[in-house]
């Protein structure tokens, strides 16, 4: 794991690791967005006590955001005909004041909204049960911080970066980030998912005897990026993968060609 390479290498404060990950996930429901090839960018910094706060979280979001807009401008030198549609800021929301904003809404249709409304848009606290006794969406208990009561009062370290797709015409989700548990965040959260028999497991030991550096981390689509930035419909047009003729067939009907 990447936090346990962090700890074995001494990787200093301001500084980690990013992987190029590629990985075959069998079981995955295949469709427009979703393929047996899973190819994304993971990346991990080691952080500080007084950077675990939604601000510094924020402060990287945005950081991340701003490499994607500039991208997209490049792509648009590159391709003229591709018109750059990021709005240059990213709109930050709590999953709780989305629920509040659409409350007849499912989790996605208040993606869809939020990200339409405002272009780009970062949903903080996935994972944290919200005022209806529900999630937005579900957290391992051993990844994000999800539990933690930030500075501004409302609960979780971490969420989803989405954009507004206007090929697909819904939202389109890129990257998945967050500050990462640290001792008093994994019991607690191994509490609230009733899987404390984790804590016997080598990461949580090694977490819970303060053997691994405080951390925030995340991973970026790569395919996903590619389709947005040349405005595809269909991740088959992206990346090559395994589909199944029907599949093949009703994209081939719509103009697009699955490699």
């Amino acid at each position: 794991m990447k936090r346990l390479t962090l700890a074995d290498y001494n990787i200093e404060e301001g500084y980690g690791i990013y992987t190029d990950m590629n990985a075959i996930r069998s079981d995955e429901e295949l469709g427009n967005l979703h393929s047996l090839y899973v190819d994304q960018w993971d990346w991990k910094r080691v952080m500080s006590e007084k950077e675990r706060s939604v601000n510094f979280l924020k402060e990287i979001v945005s950081r991340i955001y701003a490499v994607m807009v500039r991208t997209e401008y490049l792509v648009y030198e590159m391709y003229p005909e591709i018109r750059p549609t990021l709005p240059r800021q990213i709109h930050f929301i709590h999953a709780e004041d989305l629920l509040q904003k659409y409350p007849t809404f499912t989790a996605k249709q208040c993606e869809d909204a939020i990200a339409k409304e405002y272009g780009a848009v970062f949903i903080i606290g996935i994972g944290c049960t919200l005022s209806n006794g529900e999630k937005h969406d579900g957290r391992a208990p051993d990844y994000d911080d999800w539990s933690t009561v930030a500075e501004n009062g409302q609960t979780g370290l971490n969420g989803d970066l989405l954009v507004w797709d206007e090929v697909l015409n819904r939202s389109l989700e890129l990257s998945s980030m967050g500050i990462r548990v640290n001792k008093e965040a994994l019991v607690r959260q191994l509490e609230l998912c009733n899987a404390e028999e984790k804590k016997e497991l080598y990461f949580h030991k090694r977490l819970l005897a303060g053997e691994l550096p405080l951390s925030i981390g995340g991973g970026i689509g790569q395919s996903r990026l590619c389709m947005f930035y040349l405005r595809k419909a269909h991740i088959g047009e992206i990346q090559a993968s395994i589909w199944p003729e029907e599949m093949r067939r009703e994209a081939q009907a719509a103009g697009m060609h699955l490699i």
